[in-house]
C-alpha cells in the first residue's frame, strides 16, 4: 500500500465517525492550546517586570539603611537598630568617578490642599539628579533646579492627577500650594504618566529633599538612588558605594546596594522557572489527550474488525496495517495540533484586548514544543491500537471473532 493510499484510507476512516473524530481533536486542541495560553502568561509576566525595572531609568543602584545580607562574627547586640542614610552620607558618594548622579529621597505622607481643595498626598523629596535618573519628563514648567540639596526651598513639582484634581482645566505654574502648615510655588507638572512598581508618579508632589526632611522632621533619608556612569561600571560603583558609607559609619557595614541588573536577573530566573512549570502542568492535559487517542482507536479496532480482515485477506501485511492506523493518530494529532494553535492566538488576543498594558507574547519556542509533543503524544498512544489491530488473524477478524 502506497503512502497516498494510507493517508486516504486513513482519512476516510477518521470522517465515517465524525463524532468521535471531533471529540478527539477537540481534546487535543485544548491541550495545545493551554500549554501555549499558560506560556504566554509566564512570558508575559517576565517580559511586564522588565519593562517596569527599565522604566525607573538604566544604570540603576539603589542604596537601603541596613544589611540584608548573612554575614559571619557575633549577632548585634540586643535592641540595636541600623544606622540611618543621611543627606551626608549622600552627597559623599557623588566623590566616586564610577557614579553619574546621585538622588537622595525622603517619602511621606501630607495633606495638600489649594484653596478650598485638599487631600492626602505622597511627598517625595529628592533632587534634580532624580528627573535623569528616573527619566521623568515634564508636562509643564521645570523639574526642581539644581543647587545646594542641604537649603530647602518652597518649590514643588506636582504629578499630573494632582494637578487635575486641585488645579483642573485652569494652570498650576506659579500658584501656591499648602503642604501642612508650609506653602510651595508650583513650578512645573509632571507629563501624565502610569504606575511604575507600585508607584503613581501622577499621583505624587516633588519637593527638594532638604525641605521634605523639615516637613517630616527627619533627618533619615528613605533611599539614596544612584546612576552609574555606564552598564560596565555598575558593579565598581557598587564596591566604591560600599567603600565610602562604611568610612563614613566608622568600619559598619551596614547598607545593602541593589543593583537593577540583579534584580532583573533575579526575576529573570524566577518567571523563566515559573513559565517552564506552568507549560509541564498545561502538558499533562496532552497526555490526557493521547490517553483518549488511545481508548477511541481501540474502540475502532474492535468496531473495524471485518475491515481489517478484508484488508489481510487482499495481502496487507502486519507493517501496512500499523501504518493505517499510526497515520490515523498522527492525522489526529497533527489536526488537533492546527486547531489548538487557532485557539492558543485567539486566546491570547482576547486577553491582549482585555488587560492591554499586560505584554502577552507567545514564545516561538512553546509553539514547536506544543506541536511536537502533541505529534509524539498521539503517536506513543497510538501505537497499542495499531499493534492489536496488525496482530489480528484475517479469518477470526472477518467473522467478527
Amino acid at each position: 500500500m502506497k503512502l497516498e493510499n494510507t493517508l486516504h484510507f486513513s482519512i476516510q476512516a477518521l470522517f465515517g465517525y465524525p463524532a468521535r473524530t471531533l471529540l478527539v481533536l477537540l481534546a487535543m486542541a485544548m491541550g495545545v492550546a493551554s500549554v501555549m495560553v499558560l506560556t504566554s502568561l509566564g512570558e508575559g509576566a517576565r517580559l511586564y517586570i522588565n519593562r517596569e525595572f527599565t522604566s525607573l531609568g538604566t544604570n540603576i543602584l539603589i542604596v537601603l539603611p541596613g544589611r540584608s545580607e548573612t554575614t559571619g562574627g557575633p549577632p548585634p547586640l540586643l535592641g540595636q537598630t541600623p544606622r540611618d542614610l543621611t543627606l551626608e552620607d549622600a552627597l559623599s558618594l557623588k566623590k566616586s568617578p564610577f557614579v553619574a548622579k546621585v538622588a537622595p529621597i525622603v517619602i511621606g505622607s501630607a495633606p495638600v490642599s489649594w484653596r478650598q481643595k485638599d487631600r492626602e498626598v505622597t511627598i517625595l523629596g529628592t533632587t534634580a539628579d532624580m528627573f535623569d535618573i528616573r527619566q521623568l519628563t515634564m508636562g509643564q514648567g521645570a523639574f526642581l533646579p539644581p543647587g545646594d540639596p542641604s537649603s530647602g526651598s518652597g518649590i514643588a513639582v506636582i504629578g499630573y492627577k494632582i494637578k487635575k484634581e486641585l488645579f483642573g482645566n485652569q494652570s498650576a505654574l506659579g500658584e501656591w500650594i499648602r503642604i501642612q502648615d508650609w506653602r510651595f510655588r508650583v513650578i512645573g507638572v509632571l507629563a501624565k504618566k502610569g504606575q511604575s512598581l507600585g508607584m503613581d508618579m501622577s499621583d505624587l508632589v516633588i519637593i527638594p529633599v532638604a525641605s521634605a526632611q523639615s516637613l517630616f522632621n527627619t533627618e533619615a533619608l528613605f533611599r539614596i538612588m544612584i546612576q552609574a556612569k555606564n552598564r560596565n561600571a555598575i558593579s565598581t560603583a557598587k564596591d566604591a558605594i560600599l567603600r565610602i558609607i562604611q568610612d563614613r559609619h566608622d568600619g559598619e557595614d551596614d547598607i545593602t546596594v541593589i543593583t537593577q541588573d540583579a534584580i532583573l536577573s533575579t526575576f529573570d530566573r524566577i518567571f523563566t522557572a515559573l513559565t517552564f512549570t506552568i507549560a509541564g502542568i498545561a502538558a499533562v492535559s496532552l497526555g490526557v489527550a493521547g490517553i483518549l487517542i488511545m481508548n477511541v482507536m481501540l474502540i475502532s479496532v474492535s468496531q473495524r474488525k471485518s475491515e481489517i480482515g478484508l484488508l489481510k485477506a487482499l495481502g496487507a501485511g502486519y507493517s501496512q496495517i500499523l501504518q493505517v492506523f499510526l497515520a490515523e493518530a498522527a492525522i489526529l494529532s497533527m489536526t488537533g495540533a492546527l486547531l489548538g494553535l487557532v485557539l492558543a492566538f485567539l486566546g491570547t488576543y482576547i486577553i491582549a484586548r482585555l488587560f492591554p498594558y499586560f505584554p502577552v507574547h507567545i514564545p516561538p519556542w512553546s509553539v514547536a514544543a506544543s506541536v511536537l509533543t502533541a505529534q509524539v503524544t498521539g503517536l506513543i498512544f497510538g501505537v497499542l491500537p495499531a499493534r492489536r489491530a496488525a496482530a489480528m488473524d484475517p479469518v477470526s477478524a472477518l467473522s467478527r471473532r
